[in-house]
């Protein structure tokens, strides 16, 4: 069984295009069973789509990493050659060693960021309900689980990590003086802004707003922080009332346009605005950014605030590097154990044929009056007869040759002794 894996993240590819390959979780179904039905011999599948990547799992009899490429290329809408030199290929061990590093949040922009293993776990029961993954893969994630638990519980990996959130609040701090003057707008409901929501509430800022396409979602994040909730059709015609705005939706076109912003801008009379784009694609138009007064971010502009205190991590590090190790030699054994099941499978079947077929004479013997140590006896020969009939008769066929080497397999599996 071959298993490969394709994907870009946060440092093979910049973000307009790995925006160009996001998929929300209600998409992964339906795209898994369409490249499946691209593939020969429909292998596993599954797909983990994030903000910082996009990654493709399979399983299969044999590996079809340039098919697999070439499909997500052309649901990208790009050149496979362009997607080519962004992408990263692996198989078998290295494709078990990614997915082990990623779990644990070794991959991360952030390391050691638990998040991205909650949304591991999402697009496995999402390739599960699509029954997209198999055996194979099943055994490849649930170990990434355990692994991933196995470094966070036995390493400080996350000790001093910096969130995108943290992040977020501490670039917002560098602009105003006081984030208890602030008004903050947040727009989507999902864990990211939740997470924002809760750091920049730790500062006490003067005001909290929600907006969101659902409403009941959004009241229920707002009442959580004393926060307002507002319709996103609202949101141009307020936007002017806050000073920072944190945006993360699942929208595939953005919701923030440089018109609305430049509206408010001018109903500020120009004073500034932090912007943060937490979302891929964008939420907010990238133009936006080369406005005098508007100081935007996205989630690749806050790698080199969330990359500090790399230093005091190396040991931990060296700790998750080598539990992913063992972790990968575990499963390639499993995996080479499973190249034996079908053999193992044939001589089960075989042993219970024989099995019934000596039963169904013991008990019409017995049922005739015959004695019962008489039957059990010729139970226990017609079975070992059965089971030494083939070697038996490699012994005695074939050339010396093929005598000799049927003689030393049978001392290998019938005349061990117990140690």
């Amino acid at each position: 069984m071959a298993v490969w894996a394709l994907g870009i993240n946060h440092t093979t590819a910049p973000l307009d295009l790995r925006g160009r390959f996001a998929f929300a979780i209600d998409q992964v179904g339906p795209t898994l069973q369409a490249l499946r039905q691209t593939l020969a011999r429909r292998p596993e599948a599954a797909l983990i789509s994030t903000c910082n990547r996009t990654e493709i799992y399979c399983a299969g009899e044999q590996p079809q990493l340039e098919l697999t490429l070439e499909w997500l290329a052309q649901n990208g809408g790009v050149a496979p050659s362009l997607l080519r030199t962004h992408a990263y290929t692996m198989e078998d061990g290295l494709a078990a060693r990614h997915a082990f590093r990623v779990a644990s949040g070794l991959d991360s922009m952030v390391l050691g960021e638990p998040q991205i293993l909650g949304q591991i776990k999402d697009a496995v029961r999402a390739a599960e309900a699509a029954g997209a993954l198999g055996t194979t893969l099943s055994q490849l994630f649930q170990r990434s689980f355990a692994v991933a638990k196995e470094v966070r519980t036995s390493t400080e990996i996350g000790a001093h990590s910096i969130s995108m959130a943290a992040a977020a609040v501490r670039l917002a701090g560098q602009l105003f003086e006081d984030l208890g003057e602030v008004r903050v707008l947040f727009v989507g409901a999902g864990e990211m802004i939740e997470l924002c929501a809760t750091h920049f509430a730790a500062k006490n800022p003067k005001g909290m707003a929600i907006a969101n396409r659902t409403l009941e979602r959004g009241e229920k994040l707002a009442s959580r922080f004393g926060g307002e909730v507002m319709r996103l059709g609202d949101l141009p015609d307020r936007l002017h009332e806050f000073d920072a705005v944190v945006s993360c939706t699942a929208s595939t076109l953005p919701i923030i346009g440089l018109g609305a912003v430049e509206r408010a801008l001018k109903r500020r009379k120009h004073r500034p605005m932090f912007m943060v784009d937490l979302a891929v694609p964008r939420d907010i138009e990238p133009e936006v950014k080369a406005l005098e007064d508007i100081y935007l971010y996205t989630v690749d502009d806050l790698a080199g605030v969330v990359q500090t205190a790399q230093a005091n991590r190396q040991a931990a590090v060296a700790q998750a590097e080598a539990i992913v190790d063992a972790g990968v030699q575990s499963f390639l054994h499993w995996v080479d154990q499973r190249g034996s099941v079908p053999l193992i499978q044939q001589l089960n079947a075989q042993a219970d044929e024989w099995r019934a077929l000596e039963i169904a004479r013991a008990r019409k013997l017995l049922a005739k009056g015959e004695d019962v140590e008489a039957v059990l006896e010729a139970l226990s020969k017609g079975l070992t007869q059965k089971m030494l009939h083939g070697a038996m008769a490699e012994l005695h066929a074939g050339d010396n040759e093929a005598r000799e080497r049927a003689s030393s397999a049978i001392q290998h599996f019938f005349l061990r002794k117990e140690r």
